[in-house]
Order: structure tokens, then sequence, then C-alpha cells
């Protein structure tokens, strides 16, 4: 099977997020023909091991995806289809290099679960596997690009509790007065604004819900907060607790921002692979969260995130990957794991700092 048909094999299984079990036996077979050691754990994360010994080089990719099928198609360069981007074309990269990988140490390349809903294939997996020496996330950031920072994740429910009353009455709906809170919520979001985008707070409302049963209404309001470097989650959560009843909350998800020493050595390891194929290396601080999030402050080793594919189609009706980006990343772990696998192992536990 050549480097592209793993890729396709990966896609043609739809996985999103709560249905993967396909998807997880596509690659527990593709990893056994590929010559790994393959186990799916008990939240269904597909787990592939091969090599032994120091160093232990972790590849944590997820195998799920958003929902919405899109037709599988090779046109030219391209290949089309949903998770090509976010994130299997990272995840076959990554099952290709190790499967030729010669060097010392042991490698596992992980296709984690829930990654676009919960994260529970991660939160799972933080707590059951041994800190490895080194942690490469797997989520497109270019080819030609490294990250070394996502901004941290907020998502809750908001609910407002009111009365009916007539629509001629001067009292404000339950709507309007939801509203109203979301009004006072930007004005608090402004306060903690700062130079970049990604030293910013913001706030995405995806999703308005009024209910009326004949006597008390209610608003739920689907909220998402992206939070910078210094601004944890508790911080909007008190601003939340000033407002009495009938406003109320329920968190549904939650992680800090993270950044990552832009020289530790996972991070010089990856752009040493993008220089051998003559390109400059971009690094990168994404305003989205990853896996990277939950990973770095519980592992503590040196982390980054890489993977081919343009991150601007994640998620969308034009999600594909060029593959000669796809081809590219392949040579650029090539060398990030030969490099890697010779590297010191006297690295401080602090080379990968998690910003609370």
């Amino acid at each position: 099977m050549d480097d592209v048909e793993v890729l396709r094999a990966l896609v043609e299984e739809y996985s999103p997020s709560g249905n993967e079990q396909q998807a997880v036996r596509r690659f527990s077979d593709l990893a056994t023909e590929l010559g790994f050691d393959v186990r799916t754990d008990e939240v269904g994360n597909a787990i592939a091991r091969i090599g032994r010994g120091s160093p232990r080089i972790v590849f944590l990719g997820h195998i799920d995806t958003v929902e919405g099928v899109l037709p599988v198609r090779l046109e030219g360069d391209r290949l089309h289809g949903r998770g090509t981007c976010d994130a299997k074309g990272a995840l076959a990269s990554a099952l290709v290099v190790a499967s030729r990988h010669s060097s010392a140490g042991e490698i596992l390349i992980i296709g984690a679960v829930g990654e676009e809903r919960d994260s529970r294939g991660t939160r799972h997996l933080i707590q059951h596997l041994a800190r490895p020496d080194f942690l490469i996330v797997g989520e497109p950031s270019g080819w030609d690009a490294v990250t070394i920072g996502y901004k941290g994740n907020l998502s809750l429910v908001v609910r407002v509790q009111g009365e009916r009353a007539h629509l001629a009455s001067p009292e404000p709906t339950t709507v309007e007065k939801g509203l109203g809170f979301l009004e006072e919520l930007r004005r608090f979001c402004e306060t903690k604004r700062g130079g970049t985008s990604f030293d910013s707070v913001a706030m995405k409302v995806h999703s308005i819900r009024s209910t009326n049963e004949g006597g008390p209404e209610a608003v739920e309001l689907g909220l998402n907060f992206r939070l910078p470097p210094g601004l944890a989650a508790p911080e909007i959560l008190g601003f939340l607790d000033r407002f009495p009843e009938p406003i109320s909350y329920e968190v549904l998800d939650q992680s800090g921002a993270v950044q990552v020493a832009p020289r530790n050595e996972v991070v010089r390891a990856l752009c040493a692979g993008i220089r051998d194929q003559g390109r400059r290396p971009t690094l990168l601080r994404k305003l989205g969260t990853s896996d990277l999030n939950l990973a770095v402050p519980a592992w503590q080793c040196p982390a980054a995130a890489y993977g081919p594919g343009d991150s601007h189609l994640d998620h969308t009706e034009r999600e594909s990957i060029a593959i000669s980006d796809f081809l590219r990343g392949i040579a650029v772990l090539r060398v990030a794991f030969s490099r890697l696998a010779t590297a010191s192992l006297a690295a401080s536990p602090t080379t990968a700092l998690a910003v609370p």
C-alpha cells in the first residue's frame, strides 16, 4: 500500500465524534499491516506501537471529524473528503513515517477519539498513558509551519428564566433579557482585549433557543469563549456568578491556553525537517484549541503540534489536502522522528510550559 492509499483508506471511513469505531478498526488494520503492535483502549482510542526503549515519542492524532459527509475523490493533486485536513492527513503521515523508522526508541501513533466534541480520548490518555519523552500533536499547521500555541476554550450554556407576558407590556421579554445579558458579557470581554488576537478573549454565540410552555419561559444561549494566555476560565465564570437568578449556566468543556518553548527539542526537530525540504519554517500561535492544551500540562514534556494541510479548510465543505503537501509532511516527520530518536533525554520538564 503506497502512502496516499493509507491516507485515502482513513478518510474513506466517515468518523464523526461518537461514531469512530469503524475508522478505528480501519486504522488498526492498516497499522498492523505496516508492522505495528496495535490495541484499542477502554474509551476507543487506537494505539499503534513500534520499536523499543528510549526515547519514547508519542504522535497524538485524532481519528474523529466534525459531522458532514463529503464525497472522497482524488482530483489532480488534491484529495477531497472529510478529515483530509482535520486531521487524518497528519495521522496518516505519522503512521507511514513511523512504520519505516529504524532508529532507537519507541514510537506511539495514536488515533484519539472525541477531539472535536469533548476530547474524551485525550482526557483518558493523560490519566493512563505514561509520560512520553517527546510529544507531537497531529493538527494541520501547513507542511512548512509548526504550531507552538493555542488559545484556551470555555463552552457553556446560559439559561435565562422568565415569565410569559403580553407583548404590549412595557416589561422586557425573556428573550430581550437574554440579549441584554449578552451585551454586558460582550462589554466585559472588551476589557480583556490584548495587543493581538491571540492575546484577546473571543466570544461567540452559536445557538439561541427559547421555550414557552404556557407560563414560564426560558432562553438558552450556547456560548463559546477562546481564552488567551493569562485569562483562565474561572475569571469568566466569576463574572457570570455576579448575575443572580433567573440567570444560570452549565459548563460543557474548558481548557486553558498553552504555549510551548519555541526552541524545545520537538520544535527544533520539526523545523529541521522543514528546512531539509528547502523552506524556512514558520512558528504559529493559533486562535483555536487542540489536544495540546490538555497534554502539555499533564505530561510536561517537549511538545508541538504539526501536520500537513490548510487549517482554513477545517470543518468546511471545501475540506481537502494537496497530495504534494501530504508527501512533504511525511518528509518533514521523517527528519523529526530521526532527530528526536537521537536527542538528549536530559531536557528539563519545563521545556514545555502550560499557560494558566
